[in-house]
């Protein structure tokens, strides 16, 4: 089908910059070839260049950086890396998220083992250096055609000038093998009725400073670009016409490479890049995923109580997974974002008993933890399905042994170290642990399921992995308590036994897990507690109507 044997011995290198504004959607991009790509049968990986000096995001608050992604292998990364697997349905790893931080880490160890001979260390050549060693990483395993390569901020940033620096000395050694897309802004001014190219000339100019020729430009935009107005991009630019893409406003970020088909950004890639290519491409499933969620046959209201709902990427692998179950139920979600210190027992009815369904968030800390009890509390005397993560179902086990098994001061010795009843409880090796980053409970590990619980019908399997990030654990200690009162543990980890996933056995849906199923829900196979969520939420939603 494709004519590929010589031509990408080596891995083809694909740069994405960004310019003029932050957050106009590199990642989405960067997924959305890496799918048109993946669909004409080449193999492709993205990975994403941070600048910040934080070894990684795992121990910046949400507010800072909106939600941290964890990986198989246990890397806490940015939150891109999850749109790149939710688009490919592929797993990520360490190696597909470096940041400044890591890079100057690696430099430094470096020069303390004396591997630079004495020389002075300076960010020409030896940070420059380590940049493209960490960006070749992926493409010398030999088992992708493109590597994409994502680079956070904004070109002029202070921080990305040694990553625009890489990028220029890697087209220069590498020649063909290489292409540089910026993602750019085309801004329509209401009071002249006009798009406007001046920032989008301006930003190109900024990276042919700093020795980079842009190839193609991807054109953010709220207003079609007219052929005069990519006709000046391309002059003032340096550009074919051709290379000229529009990235308008999409209802979804899953229309965005239905947007780059018709836009031919994959076409132009690879001529450019002179990789032969069939004009065949598969994109049935996306197709029928994209008009599943335009079409749906029903409708549900789920409420998802958190304490940074104000933060649209806080829970961002909690939405896209609900949009996935969406699509796959043929059901519009309504998600509503709840904020947990503004529940109570006494409002709790009025704030939530018009949903369908309710999803108590994962986090750390004191604040919001009542507000959630009272959440869930109502949802397990309503019978309203429930779904509880990580912290959510710590909650729930909270909640349970309030008030159903008796133990009022029942708490998490995270939030209270001198209850009597630590039904939650640190692990036993996080101890000894005061280095705060990277030491949590991090990446895949397997769960048994008990054979006859619902968890074990959704799963359709005994044995699963899911994705990890905490450090307290349901204390087994009170595990025959909660057993013979009805809140029963149905998955369990086969090394150290730790309570996985727990279910209330006469409720029609409620479930904890441990773990963090939205980092594993993909388009092409959404994850089947958030799929039997919603489908309970839609028999509750039935019930009422009916």
């Amino acid at each position: 089908m494709f004519f590929r044997e010589n031509q990408l011995a080596k891995a083809n290198y694909i740069f994405v910059t960004g310019g003029v504004a932050s957050s106009l959607g590199k990642g989405i991009i960067s997924a959305s070839l890496a799918k048109l790509l993946q669909a004409r049968g080449f193999t492709v990986t993205i990975q994403k260049l941070d600048p910040y000096i934080n070894i990684d995001p795992g121990t910046m608050n949400p507010y800072e950086h909106g939600e941290c992604y964890v990986t198989d292998d246990g890397a806490e990364t940015d939150l891109d890396l999850g749109h790149y697997e939710r688009f490919l349905n592929i797993a990520t790893s360490q190696a597909n998220n470096v940041t400044t931080g890591r890079i100057y880490q690696s430099v430094i160890d470096k020069e303390r083992r004396g591997e630079y001979l004495g020389k002075t260390v300076q960010v020409i050549p030896h940070i420059t250096d380590e940049i493209k060693r960490s960006i070749k990483l992926l493409g010398e395993t030999g088992e992708y055609d493109f590597v994409i390569t994502e680079i956070g901020g904004t070109v002029g940033d202070i921080e990305s000038l040694p990553y625009i620096e890489a990028v220029r000395q890697m087209r220069w050694e590498m020649d063909i093998k290489c292409l540089v897309i910026h993602l750019t802004l085309v801004p329509y001014l209401k009071a002249s009725g006009e798009l406007k190219t001046k920032p989008t000339q301006h930003s190109v100019k900024v990276l042919l400073e700093a020795g980079v020729q842009p190839d193609i430009l991807v054109c953010r935009t709220e207003r079609h670009l007219s052929k005069d107005i990519r006709n000046k991009v391309a002059l003032f630019c340096n550009v074919s016409y051709e290379s000229v893409i529009e990235s308008i406003d999409a209802k979804s970020i899953y229309d965005v490479p239905l947007l780059m088909r018709d836009e031919k950004l994959d076409e132009v890639v690879l001529k450019k890049l002179e990789v032969e290519y069939s004009g065949e491409i598969d994109l049935d499933s996306w197709i029928d995923f994209s008009e599943k969620l335009k079409n749906p046959k029903s409708e549900v209201r789920i409420a998802l109580v958190g304490k940074y709902v104000e933060l649209n990427d806080a829970y961002k692998s909690i939405a896209e997974s609900f949009t996935h179950a969406g699509g796959s139920n043929e059901c519009n979600v309504i998600l509503s974002r709840i904020h947990s210190e503004e529940i109570n027992d006494d409002n709790v009815e009025e704030l939530l008993s018009s949903f369908n369904g309710i999803l108590v968030a994962p986090g750390f800390g004191e604040r919001g933890i009542e507000g959630k009890i009272s959440a869930i509390k109502f949802a397990r005397e309503n019978g309203v399905p429930f779904l509880g993560i990580c912290l959510g179902m710590q909650c729930a086990v909270i909640e349970f042994g309030r008030n159903v098994i008796g133990f009022k001061d029942a708490h998490s010795t995270e939030i209270n170290p001198a209850t009597k009843y630590p039904v939650i409880d640190i692990m036993e090796e996080q101890k000894k642990i005061t280095i705060k980053g990277g030491t949590m409970r991090l990446g895949a590990y397997e769960c048994d399921l008990v054979e006859g619980s619902k968890t074990y019908e959704y799963y359709g399997k005994a044995q699963i992995s899911e994705r990890h990030r905490h450090r307290f654990e349901f204390n087994n200690k009170f595990l025959k308590d909660y057993n013979k009162a009805g809140m029963k543990a149905v998955g369990i980890n086969p090394d150290g036994g730790l309570v996985e996933i727990i279910e209330i056995e006469d409720h029609p849906w409620f479930v904890g897990v441990q773990f963090h199923p939205e980092y594993k829900s993909t388009v092409a196979n959404p994850h089947p507690l958030f799929v039997n969520f919603v489908r309970a939420a839609v028999g509750a939603a039935e019930i009422v109507t009916h």
